[in-house]
């Protein structure tokens, strides 16, 4: 795995230990974190930190292609550094969200929405909701 500094270089973003502090953060986490949570969780380390400079940081990575964001309905965007065409299942109960290696199933829809529509598809994102199986067992 290229170190975090080289990545961000490569990408021309200029490195600040904020940047890197955000970006790191989400390569080492699967749980999909909003804005705010990344700013909670950076606080300590970074007090001067402001919550703008977050928005901002992970705005520019998603122009970048460094990570992926995602809408789930939800008041925020969520972010994910796993940039690879995956899916994502939600949980509605706890709102935890984890990845889906990418359904072999995809190519045919794919192919059958360019026939339906006539675009020339980018990019997709599948979302799939339901109780995880922690929530399932507290509630019986």
């Amino acid at each position: 795995m290229l170190e975090s500094t080289a990545i961000l270089k490569a990408h021309h973003l200029k490195v600040t230990p904020q940047r890197l502090a955000i970006f790191k953060m989400l390569r080492h986490t699967n749980v999909h974190p909003s804005a705010e949570t990344i700013y909670n969780s950076l606080q300590e380390d970074h007090p001067t930190m402001s919550l703008a400079t977050v928005y901002k940081t992970l705005d520019a990575f998603v122009q970048n292609g460094l990570v992926q964001q995602l809408n789930l309905g939800e008041d925020s965007y969520r972010y994910d550094a796993d940039t690879s065409p995956h899916s994502h299942m939600q949980c509605t109960v706890c709102k935890s969200v984890e990845d889906i290696q990418q359904l072999q199933q995809v190519a045919p829809i794919k192919q059958e929405v360019q026939e339906l529509t006539g675009y020339q598809l980018l990019s997709e994102q599948f979302y799939f909701y339901g109780i995880c199986p922690e929530c399932q067992k507290t509630a019986q």
